[in-house]
């Protein structure tokens, strides 16, 4: 009897940790096979519900490399690995940019390496008038179930308001929603939206890094909750990431708020580190590589693009985080595990 399929859209609003997948590069800027395996092991290993391929800590100039096509295929590769082992159950959400003809072709690439669902980046649309976006988005639809994915302005996306939303939420195709705006009034826009739409069978997830701890715990005045994250910072320390969504999902409601907002609090000053919010995001890649780099996960911090390396302090400020709180960290975690994963 063959299995049955996969079942994206239950899938997710069961609710996810889903890590954006970084890239692994030796020192001489190639891609890193053994690293970049090791990344997805780890992943599968931490309990992660699903992986994002193709995203922006994979780095967009991978489709100028020629690396889409390695890189979708070497995380589909150990995902197999992982299921033929017994751990299944992982969510393979390919992202999708640029314009249509090639947005397309890419969630047709990633449909034909197995994966479920595409996340439609809207970032280089200018002010494309909104009925282009939700065109896009239908196009892509016809290809693999869409991932929608609000992008926060300051690293190229665009204000998209209710209207847009509402009629986005009214696509079929669409089986999820990464909110990341990075702004409480727009992410309130998405998920009143969403509600008004009625689809209620349309995920609801965090990519607000910045507000993680929050987002998980809010039940909105419409009655709508956030599933999960689809999250750059969950590509590291993931394991701890796990934990907390379990918890939050578990017990969330039993602890003190006073006890939440202080891991919220802490969550996102580990973040700002990371991401490198003091000087507009420009450490983000950088940051999460420099963290891996760190357990061992990477060789090496190298980025495609020679310009994404760390800001001034921003390997200081790691460290402190990183000190301040050992809770947010899976050293052991990954410790234990490394020489398994970088077979």
């Amino acid at each position: 009897m063959s299995p049955a399929p996969f079942d994206i859209r239950a899938h997710l609003a069961a609710g996810q940790v889903i890590p954006a997948h970084p890239l692994a590069l030796d020192a001489s800027g190639r891609l890193d096979d053994r690293c970049q395996r090791a990344l997805t092991r780890y992943y599968a290993s931490a309990g992660a519900g699903g992986l994002a391929v193709g995203v922006h800590p994979t780095q967009f100039a991978i489709r100028d490399r020629g690396l889409l096509e390695p890189v979708l295929s070497l995380a589909a590769e150990v995902l197999d690995e992982c299921e033929a082992g017994g751990r299944a159950g992982i969510a393979r959400v390919a992202g999708v940019c640029g314009p249509t003809k090639q947005a397309v072709a890419e969630a047709a690439l990633a449909r034909d390496r197995g994966y479920h669902a595409a996340l439609v980046s809207y970032g280089g649309w200018g002010d494309a008038p909104d009925a282009a976006l939700l065109e896009h988005a239908r196009a892509v639809g016809e290809v693999l179930p869409v991932f929608g994915f609000y992008l926060q302005p300051a690293v190229g996306g665009r204000p998209l308001g209710y209207e847009f939303w509402l009629r986005f939420a009214a696509l079929e195709p669409v089986v999820a929603v990464k909110i990341a705006p990075f702004n409480r009034y727009a992410t309130w826009d998405v998920v009143r939206a969403v509600g008004d739409a009625g689809r209620r069978d349309i995920a609801l997830y965090t990519g607000n890094d910045d507000a993680i701890v929050a987002d998980l715990l809010t039940t909105f005045p419409n009655g709508m909750r956030m599933a999960g994250g689809l999250l750059g910072q969950w590509a590291v320390w993931t394991r701890r990431a796990v934990e907390l969504l379990h918890e939050i999902r578990t017990s969330g409601s039993a602890a003190p708020a006073s006890q939440w907002l202080a891991r919220a609090a802490a969550l996102t000053d580990a973040n700002a580190a990371i991401f490198d919010a003091a000087n507009r995001f420009g450490g983000c890649i950088a940051g999460i590589q420099e963290v891996l780099h760190r357990q061992g996960l990477v060789r090496s911090t190298r980025c495609l693009d020679a310009r994404d390396v760390l800001s001034p302090g921003q390997a200081e400020a790691i460290t402190r985080v990183s000190a301040a709180y050992p809770e947010l960290r899976d050293d052991v975690f990954v410790r234990a595990h490394l020489d398994e994963w970088l077979r």
